[in-house]
């Protein structure tokens, strides 16, 4: 099933507990890295980097595929994708094959017969989002600029 609206996004994400990470990046500049240690240090998920160039990111092992991370940990909730849209649908094959409920294409990741395989068998799947910024933006942590002003309130203020 293909998610779009945000109670479907909100049920997703509410339910889910542990999160793999496809392309995930030590390089603290990349998207992939942000979007990991963003929902790592949130403590709402348990986020697994899966990428066979690294050992580790930031003390958290890392797995060569999401079949080493399944046969070590069990089906993932989400499989998050940071993967160039032509490799996805080899990604979708391996998240079915790992028994994963979910996967999250991020923005960009754009394969529709990637998205099709995925949606025949049974995953929900998101399309063209950001994961961390629909957790922030649903656990209420955006403002209208996109940052966390601290603060909710209609209200605007007296310059």
């Amino acid at each position: 099933m293909i998610l779009d609206t945000a109670s479907q996004l909100r049920a997703l994400l509410e339910a889910a507990q542990s999160v793999a990470v496809v392309g995930a990046s030590a390089n603290e500049l990349r998207p992939s890295y942000t979007v990991f240690s963003y929902l790592r240090t949130k403590g709402r998920y348990d986020v697994t980097p899966i990428n066979p160039t690294i050992a580790q990111i930031d003390g958290v092992k890392a797995f060569p595929s999401l079949t080493a991370y399944a046969a070590q940990r069990g089906a993932p909730d989400i499989v998050d994708v940071f993967r160039k849209p032509s490799e996805v649908v080899d990604v979708v094959k391996e998240a079915i094959a790992a028994g994963a409920k979910a996967i999250w294409f991020q923005y960009g990741v754009i394969n529709d017969d990637a998205i099709r395989l995925a949606d025949e068998a049974g995953l929900a799947v998101v399309v063209d989002r950001c994961l961390k910024v629909e957790s922030a933006r649903l656990d209420g942590g955006l403002s209208t600029s996109g940052l966390n002003s601290g603060s909710i309130t209609s209200r605007r203020r007296n310059l």
